[in-house]
């Protein structure tokens, strides 16, 4: 019988290992199959683009997956259970399950819960490829009636940062204001705020810093102080959170539901479990959490590729890098800002800003999608068989080699 492997999501990480997997293992041995609610590779990283009105290439994982051999569910994920090994999912046929022998969780992170009165009911986000092409709608209609209109984005994080100058440069008939609870661009450096100040302030963007949004209602949104603000049109952009499934399924999981794992990526709880991206609470190199990002979810992906190929075949498990040096912001099409963070994650003196960092980070959307579409590109093309018991007799002889344990 083939050692199953499913992966569940198929964003960034999840389709990358997914293809490598494929690549590597012999599919004499193995079979990989990959659950994704949308039948769509979704460029997370450009919804913000997306809704401001840019056209964004959304692949069909069919074809992503059809080189490597992989299985693809169209369907949404509902449980996991790991004591059964098995994935309960619900699609258009209703559902049912899935078993695995090995589980790479890759269902990334969604936008947080509104807790504030009004956002939930009012308040749009670019969390999703649907919410954005919502907003996107909301923002078409507003330029047809050909008196401009307000839009306020609450939230000054990266993806707030990014919205409102995406939408301003973009929409330059629209009226932006930036929601900020702090300073500006707290969290970076006192250069790299300057010209964050200065591109707001050259798109038309009213910045509003210190400052904490009560409630919102359908035309206008409440500040704590008493401003309130006239708004066509709120985006929410404050914060994110994990899929709730891993918590509920047992696995060991922190205050805010990402799944704990090894230096491998392996679950602390349930050793045939993997956790990567945005899903997993993963120590870096520098002893720090690795924050939710692009870029962690590329270390992660790549060190739970050794891992599982290392495991399954009884070969030595490679240690990849685990790291996290940079901020990048864009600014809209033409700006943008390039931060250097240190080993505690605070920004360094050194930045970038203009156009040359708008235009490494197009280049690097632009490769993540190559990538991701050809999730096998550079990797060995041999594809090696699994040890004779890769749930046991290879798992203890790895354990054996790396000083720690398997559970009996």
């Amino acid at each position: 019988m083939k050692h199953r492997i499913v992966v569940l999501g198929a964003g960034y990480a999840g389709a990358y290992v997914a293809g490598n997997l494929a690549r590597r293992l012999s599919p004499a041995d193995t079979e990989v199959t990959v659950v994704n609610a949308v039948p769509d590779f979704v460029q997370r990283m450009r919804l913000h683009q997306l809704a401001a009105g840019q056209d964004i290439e959304a692949p069909k994982l069919a074809d992503v997956f059809a080189g490597p051999g992989i299985r693809l569910r169209v369907a949404r994920v509902t449980a996991v259970d790991p004591e059964r090994q098995v994935v309960a999912v619900a699609d258009a046929d209703g559902g049912g399950e899935l078993g695995y022998d090995t589980l790479l969780y890759a269902l990334g992170s969604h936008g947080a819960d509104r807790a504030v009165p009004g956002a939930a009911e009012h308040a749009f986000d670019v969390a999703a490829r649907p919410s954005a092409l919502r907003l996107r709608e909301r923002l078409d209609s507003l330029g047809r009636r050909g008196e401009g209109g307000r839009v306020v984005v609450v939230g000054d994080g990266l993806t707030g940062i990014e919205t409102a100058t995406e939408i301003a440069e973009s929409r330059p008939g629209l009226s932006v204001a930036l929601v900020a609870r702090g300073e500006l661009g707290a969290r970076l450096s006192a250069g790299a705020r300057s010209h964050l100040r200065q591109a707001c302030d050259r798109l038309g963007i009213t910045v509003l810093e210190h400052t904490s949004v009560e409630a919102v209602e359908a035309t206008r949104v409440l500040c704590a102080d008493g401003t309130a603000l006239a708004s066509d049109a709120t985006v929410w952009t404050a914060g994110f959170a994990v899929n709730p499934i891993a918590a509920a399924s047992g696995l060991e999981v922190t205050e805010n539901g990402q799944i704990v794992v090894d230096r491998t990526m392996r679950s602390v709880s349930h050793p045939n479990v993997y956790a990567i991206g945005d899903s997993a609470y993963a120590i870096g190199d520098n002893g720090r959490p690795l924050p939710m990002s692009c870029a962690s979810a590329g270390y992660t992906g790549r060190q739970a590729i050794e891992a599982i190929v290392g495991r399954l075949t009884g070969r030595k498990i490679a240690n990849t890098k685990l790291v996290y040096t940079y901020n990048h912001i864009s600014l809209g099409r033409r700006d943008g800002i390039l931060q250097m963070v240190d080993d505690e994650g605070q920004a360094k003196p050194k930045y970038m800003g203009g156009r040359k960092p708008a235009r490494i980070k197009a280049g690097i959307l632009k490769m993540s999608l190559w990538a991701t579409s050809h999730p096998t590109f550079g990797m060995p093309k041999r594809k090696h068989p699994l040890a004779a018991a890769p749930d046991a007799t290879a798992e203890k002889a790895v354990a054996r080699r790396e000083g720690g344990r398997v559970a009996a």
